[in-house]
Parts: structure tokens; C-alpha cells; sequence
């Protein structure tokens, strides 16, 4: 099985261990599923977890940022899109998720962005809430 997660599964999961997005990473990192990333979405990754909010709230610091990004490129697989994407006129910066799947084949992207959760599927690729994605993995005994 190969995966997308958007950013905020993964700003979720760094902020919190607890919940549906710790779980999903946790999974990915055991195996469970094959992460697929891409350098605009570890970019995406990294600029989200490098906020002045985030990083005060949460003591979060820039070196924090830079491991989180380096255990997630070692742990995914990269991808690179042949082409960018314009699917999401609402909101374009969706559109590298949907370019990393599509490139790498993915069957999942996992989001709870309500642009690519309205989607529900892009070129056969099931678009999924955290919580529904968790509730499958556990259904298959991942």
C-alpha cells in the first residue's frame, strides 16, 4: 500500500502523540504502508513545522524541524512529479499531494484539508480523513 500524508497529518503527529495522526505515522514507519514524499512536500512539511507559533507553543525548535524532516525523508520514498498538477482551484498549494500520489502510484492520500477531502479520489487514488484511513488499517490488521 503507498501513501501520501499531507501536512497536516504530520504537523498533527509532531504537535501530539496521541491520536490518528501519531498512529498513521507510527504504521508508516513499522511498515505497515509505504510513505511516499516528495521535495516540495518536505519543503511543505518543514515550513509548516518551522512557524513562530508552532515552534513557541510547543518548544519546537529549528533543530527539532530539521530532524523531524530527516527521519521523514529517510523513512518515505521520494517521488518526483514529470509535471505540475492544477486540480485544486481553490486552494493550489493541495495540488503537490495530488502530483507526489499520481507520480508515485500511491492508492491513499491521507488529509484533513477539506479541498482534497472533497475530492474523495483523483485518478483512482482514495482521498481519506485520518481517522477513516485508521479506521481501514486497523480493518485490514496493519
Amino acid at each position: 500500500m503507498r501513501v501520501v500524508l499531507d501536512t497536516n497529518v504530520i504537523v498533527s503527529r509532531t504537535l501530539s502523540e496521541r491520536g490518528a495522526p501519531a498512529e498513521i505515522v507510527r504504521l508508516g514507519r513499522a511498515g505497515a504502508f509505504t510513505f511516499l514524499v516528495s521535495e516540495p512536500i518536505l519543503a511543505e512539511y518543514q515550513k509548516a513545522l518551522s512557524y513562530k507559533g508552532v515552534q513557541a507553543r510547543y518548544g519546537y525548535s529549528a533543530r527539532d524541524v530539521a530532524r523531524e524532516i530527516r527521519k521523514l525523508r529517510k523513512s518515505g520514498e521520494m517521488v518526483q512529479a514529470p509535471e505540475p498538477l492544477r486540480v485544486v482551484p481553490d486552494d493550489p498549494k493541495d495540488d503537490i499531494f495530488l502530483e507526489c500520489a499520481a507520480a508515485g502510484e500511491a492508492d491513499y492520500i491521507v488529509s484533513g484539508d477539506s479541498h482534497l477531502l472533497a475530492l474523495r479520489e483523483y485518478r483512482g487514488i482514495r482521498i481519506l480523513s485520518p481517522a477513516v484511513f485508521l479506521a481501514f488499517l486497523e480493518r485490514e490488521g496493519r
